[in-house]
């Protein structure tokens, strides 16, 4: 390693965490680099230096290469490893390094030019004699798109030639998808790789996605470190990964090993790379898609199964270490990796930001992650936020050990697919080993949870008796104002003391149940509605997936209720779960709700009763009321007379609706 001993690492998140950890390992010193939105990002902090390259948006910071390049020279940097993502693959980057005579931790700018495109990688892996499924050169008109379609055979997959991450892909199974999908893939490979040419393959249904490590020496010795199965995958997009790839032939994988060997050595392959292959379990057939020339997201399932890094190989290559090419590599069971995103099911996906407000990280797994109680997750990034690695003697233990971890596992703040992850070990087509790329379409989260559809005019997380002992520092005690009400609903539904619930000012809420729960609204008269027919107050109500509660405005006083049977799944923050809005902290995320907000219901311990608030018991909240207060310390007659005092007290006094809960001055 005495080629450099300062890195700089061109990313952010986790594999920004990561990649700064193994240059750490290896006594070198990391830079990072960050945009405004990551200054408190986690891989700042953990580098040795970091430095600011810009505004948020990506092609003012991580895109710009004048600015990487100028960052590794102002702080030293020898070797600037790209990670994966942003210029990762880029070839004007590599170029741009090595003019600069800083090592480019990754493969050579050819390398990057003839497997950056599709079409190129294919005719690359032709030459090599690898598989390839019936398809197409890049196409240049639709016309010639339909012909070549039906000399390969319907379905097939009209692909952009430098697409990635499954954008710029589409299915088509006859004439009419090819018609209609023709221009907006084009459209959308030209808005986010520069290049709108495409291509056609023959589509494979019920297929797997398998796909070989490789790692090269730059001078034609290639090392294939396994075979991983990415085929749990949602748009394309993969979700979980295992190593190795179960259920596989072994003259399969040894003809996908062959191959990539093969095909990476044609080209005198340097550093980490992945070649994909589609697999038919039908056919007991694999295809070549593509190459990746880089470091997968995935790559620690390899590592665990043969107790490699390799992270540390890259960087070792780069600095002149070629000695890993005589590893002795022995498979050690299994492992299995499960992408944790800040993205919202309920809501088709959709990227979810804020800050995280409460954090469970689970034992006995890797946990690759860049996030902390009080990260900002901003939406200008990719929303992966942890990977949970599980490695186990065989596949069995490796799911079982995911499946725990995942249980345990919880991120407030920020909607994420953990509830989807939780249902994905217990499927009998991944237990089986029958699943293929549409397997997750279908599942839905399991996982107990309320969505938020309006927000009414101030509706916060509560908890009885709230957050006592902080006044003394300026943090008061939150909690319900109604504690009775509150109270009440809670002991109805059978739930612990402190459980949390939802305190409704003046207008309430519009919410959406997932999963079936029961529930009881209480406090101030208001008008409830499930799927918008009327139901009582203090009454359970008996709500089944997909049932939409409103809760309407307030006839007298001015705050209702919502308590859930087992409680909301909120962090506590200073022993509560009670939200202090002007000091944004409690609730799940520190504020009132808001639409698109998704709060997790905890599981009751033990079956119990429920039962409705009996009459006789349920406050009378009406229009007046009559308050004891304390005078002093100058009343009458320092500031007011005798007779201003009786006057006050005399007085009608009407709460406007403007009044603020923190207290009367």
């Amino acid at each position: 390693m005495s080629a450099f001993d300062t890195v700089l690492v061109a990313n952010r998140g986790e594999i920004a965490v990561r990649i700064i950890r193994s240059v750490q390992a290896l006594g070198l010193r990391a830079v990072a680099v960050y945009s405004d939105a990551d200054r408190g990002s986690r891989h700042v902090s953990a580098a040795d230096e970091a430095v600011h390259l810009g505004a948020s948006p990506a092609a003012e910071s991580y895109l710009d290469i004048a600015r990487i390049i100028a960052a590794a020279e102002r702080t030293g940097a020898g070797a600037i490893h790209p990670g994966y993502g942003f210029l990762s693959e880029n070839t004007d980057f590599a170029a741009a390094c090595e003019a600069a005579g800083i090592a480019f931790v990754g493969p050579t700018e050819e390398q990057l030019r003839v497997f950056g495109a599709k079409h190129t990688a294919r005719d690359a892996a032709v030459a090599a004699d690898v598989p390839l499924l019936a398809g197409t050169g890049l196409l240049g008109s639709l016309e010639e798109a339909l012909a070549q379609a039906e000399g390969i055979g319907w379905p097939v997959m009209l692909k952009a030639t430098a697409g990635g991450g499954g954008i710029g892909m589409q299915e088509c199974r006859d004439a009419e998808d090819l018609r209609a999908a023709w221009e907006s893939v084009r459209r959308v490979a030209g808005a986010n790789f520069s290049s709108a040419g495409v291509f056609l393959e023959r589509l494979v249904d019920r297929a797997r996605h398998v796909e070989v490590q490789v790692f090269g020496d730059g001078r034609g010795d290639v090392l294939v470190v396994g075979d991983r199965d990415c085929t749990l995958q949602r748009r394309h997009q993969k979700v979980v990964e295992e190593a190795p790839a179960p259920d596989l032939p072994e003259h399969v994988r040894a003809t996908i090993h062959d191959a990539a060997r093969r095909l990476c050595a044609s080209v005198d392959y340097r550093s980490a790379g992945t070649v994909e292959f589609i697999y038919d379990p039908g056919r007991q057939e694999a295809a070549f898609l593509e190459v990746n020339t880089r470091l997968q997201v995935e790559h620690p399932v390899t590592e665990a199964v043969y107790g490699v890094d390799l992270v540390e190989w890259m960087l070792r290559l780069a600095g002149g270490d070629r000695t890993m090419m005589d590893a002795e590599l022995i498979t050690r069971g299994a492992a299995v990796e499960a992408r944790v995103y800040a993205e919202n099911p309920d809501l088709d996906n959709l990227p979810s930001a804020g800050t995280v407000t409460g954090l469970v990280v689970p034992d006995g797994i890797r946990v690759d992650s860049w996030i902390e109680v009080g990260s900002e997750v901003s939406a200008f990034y990719d929303p992966l936020l942890s990977k949970f690695v599980a490695h186990g003697a065989d596949r069995e233990q490796a799911w079982a050990r995911l499946g725990e971890a995942l249980e345990q596992a919880r991120v407030h703040g920020v909607a994420t697919n953990l509830g989807v992850l939780r249902a994905i070990p217990q499927l009998p087509a991944v237990r089986g080993v029958e699943h293929s790329t549409a397997t997750l379409e279908g599942v839905r989260s399991a996982q107990p949870r309320l969505e938020v559809l309006k927000s009414g005019l101030l509706t916060t997380v509560q908890d009885r008796p709230g957050r006592i002992g902080y006044w003394p520092v300026g943090i008061p005690p939150s909690g319900p104002m109604d504690e009775l009400s509150f109270r009440l609903g809670n002991e109805a539904l059978g739930n612990p003391e402190r459980a949390a619930g939802l305190e409704v000012t003046m207008a309430g809420p519009t919410l959406r149940f997932h999963t079936p729960a029961r529930v009881m609204v209480t406090g101030a008269p208001v008008e409830v509605l499930v799927n918008r027919e009327p139901v009582a107050q203090w009454a359970v109500l008996e709500l089944a997936a997909g049932d939409v509660l409103a809760i309407g405005r307030a006839e007298q006083g001015m705050r209702a209720y919502l308590l859930v049977e087992g409680g909301l799944d909120v962090p506590l923050v200073l022993g509560s779960a009670a939200t202090f809005v002007q000091g944004e902290i409690g609730g799940a995320a520190g504020r009132a709700l808001a639409p698109g907000d998704v709060l997790g219901i905890s599981t009751p311990a033990v079956p119990h009763e429920v039962a409705d608030v009996p009459l006789a018991e349920r406050p009378q909240v009406g229009a007046y009321w009559e308050v004891g207060v304390l005078e002093g310390p100058h009343a009458a007659p320092e500031f007011f007379t005798t007779a201003d005092m009786e006057e006050f007290y005399a007085a009608d006094w009407e709460v406007h609706f403007n009044s603020d809960r923190t207290g009367v001055r």
